[in-house]
């Protein structure tokens, strides 16, 4: 019984170790050769599926999106580190944003009020240094050699002394401001260049008219012909140069202006935007924080938050701060002392102009064309000539007394009434206006003693400095548009030490060490619930 059951498990072992063997190794309808059938494993005549091909890099991208906005993919070690890394990125974006916008407020205000403006007032200075020395020259050739200016010649010349002397300097600062100027250089060059020409024609000039010995009004043909040429120089040359110098350097200081407050406009919402996103990062991160690990507050965290509240609030009011000091500086005060700068260079032109019309008869209709154009740079009247100049000034000066609004002229002068700004302004303008017009009646004056054939007269009242006489309103115009120029200059310098203050390296030490005080408090603040998933 035992055998047969052995040799019957001993069959069945066999069997299956054939079959086995069999399908291992293939029958020969199913291609044992070895070469293998087409479609091996798929019915007959069919061919192999293609490989699949990779996916692209759309797909793969698609699939990361997907996995990593899947609420699986955001373990809470991973949110903690992504809200970290934004805040992190954040707050060095703010510190970035507010170091370029109150940077640039900063180096906006220095072109402005250290180098452009100063350039532009000391070219103006240079025009009227030059307006003057040559309206002394004229002056000196006026009195002659007549006994009773005796002591009016030698202030004459100290005064001419005293305006070279002024012009050097401001061609000296001129020539260092011009630097990096090619085309201000050349114009200092110019000036350089020809104002010892001028110099020496007009020293010649006195020469001449000492050895003639002339009388007042009428100086020698030779002196006379030989200021020609010194004027005739410096009117053609030399008061265009500097003025060109003048004119570049407003041109700079405009500029620099509108794109500053360009910048300053658009950083201002750039620095809000900014911060909002920090201080949203922030709170975003707090939040997790409070959630995920069932704290009610980070104080770490919380005096960051605080922290970016104060440096955007105050980054904010410095830039509004800088805009008000700039609009200050500029179109306030640094508009009306160029303006009235100018003004007084051109009434020292004026006034050399006056005295012109006394000495040279052959060129008398020219001056006194020249003057009312000069009139009329700083107080335009439309319409008018000089001989009904300074009723038509009366008419429109009594309308703006009446009214300050109004200021129904134009000119220099105009331009100044309009820009009233600071404590005292409005006062030392009238003054001004009031001085001009003075000035004005007294010339008409002089040139109706002239029409009348009283030279001598026309003369003393030209260059005398009595009250009533035309050099004396002359020294109260200058002294005027002084102090008017005095007022505005303070608050241009007020102005632009405080942007100056607010903008300083302590300032720029003291949001470096915040910045870096915020992302060590950031830092910190995460580090002890990251620690605890290690």
């Amino acid at each position: 019984m035992t055998t047969s059951m052995e040799r019957g498990t001993t069959t069945s072992r066999s069997s299956e170790s054939s079959g086995e063997e069999s399908s291992g190794e293939g029958s020969p309808g199913e291609g044992s050769s070895g070469e293998g059938s087409p479609g091996e494993g798929s019915p007959a005549g069919e061919a192999d599926p293609a490989p699949a091909e990779p996916p692209s890099a759309l797909a793969r991208l698609g699939r990361g999106v997907r996995t990593v906005g899947s609420r699986a993919h955001w373990t809470t070690p991973r949110l903690v580190r992504a809200l970290t890394a934004l805040s992190l990125a954040a707050l060095l974006a703010l510190g970035t944003t507010a170091t370029d916008v109150l940077g640039g407020a900063r180096d906006g205000t220095d072109t402005i009020g250290h180098r452009a403006a100063p350039q532009a007032t000391r070219a103006a200075d240079l025009y009227f240094a030059l307006s003057d020395m040559d309206a002394q020259a004229a002056n000196l050739l006026l009195i002659g050699a007549d006994p009773d200016y005796t002591a009016l010649r030698r202030q004459t010349l100290d005064t001419y002394e005293q305006r070279r002397a002024q012009a050097d300097d401001d061609l000296q600062q001129a020539a260092q401001a011009a630097a990096d100027d090619p085309a201000g250089q050349r114009a200092v060059q110019l000036v350089l260049g020809r104002l010892g020409s001028y110099e020496a024609l007009v020293a010649r000039a006195q020469l001449l008219e000492e050895q003639a010995k002339s009388p007042a009004g009428q100086p020698s043909s030779a002196a006379l012909e030989t200021y020609r040429q010194a004027t005739d120089l410096l009117r053609q040359q030399l008061l265009p140069a500097a003025d060109q110098v003048t004119v570049a350097n407003e041109a700079t200081v405009d500029h620099v202006y509108q794109q500053q407050r360009d910048a300053l406009g658009s950083g201002w919402w750039w620095l809000l935007v900014v911060g909002l996103l920090a201080l949203a990062a922030l709170l975003g991160l707090q939040r997790a924080l409070a959630v995920r690990y069932h704290r009610v507050v980070n104080p770490a965290l919380a005096a960051v938050t605080l922290l970016t509240g104060a440096v955007l609030v105050t980054g904010l009011a410095l830039v509004g701060r800088a805009d008000d000091h700039l609009v200050t500086a500029k179109s306030n005060a640094y508009d009306s002392v160029i303006a009235l700068s100018r003004a007084r260079a051109i009434a020292y032109d004026m006034n050399a102009d006056e005295s012109r019309y006394l000495i040279d008869p052959t060129r008398a209709t020219v001056y006194e064309q020249v003057f009312l154009e000069q009139t009329q740079a700083i107080a335009r009247i439309e319409g008018t000539t000089l001989a009904g100049y300074n009723d038509r000034l009366a008419a429109a000066a009594d309308r703006h007394r009446a009214d300050h609004a109004v200021v129904p002229f134009g000119g220099y002068l105009g331009s100044e009434l309009r820009n009233i700004t600071f404590a005292g302004e409005q006062d030392a303008a009238e003054r001004v206006l009031d001085t001009f017009q003075q000035y004005q009646l007294t010339d008409r004056k002089i040139r109706d003693l002239r029409t009348a054939g009283k030279l001598k007269e026309a003369v003393t009242l030209n260059t005398g400095l009595s009250k009533g006489q035309s050099n004396y309103d002359f020294e109260q115009l200058g002294t005027a548009i002084g102090d008017t120029i005095a007022i505005n200059a303070r608050a241009m310098d007020t102005a632009i030490a405080a942007t100056d203050d607010d903008l300083d390296g302590g300032t720029a030490a003291l949001a470096a060490g915040v910045l870096a005080v915020a992302l060590g408090l950031t830092a910190l603040g995460v580090r002890p619930r990251l620690r605890e998933y290690r």
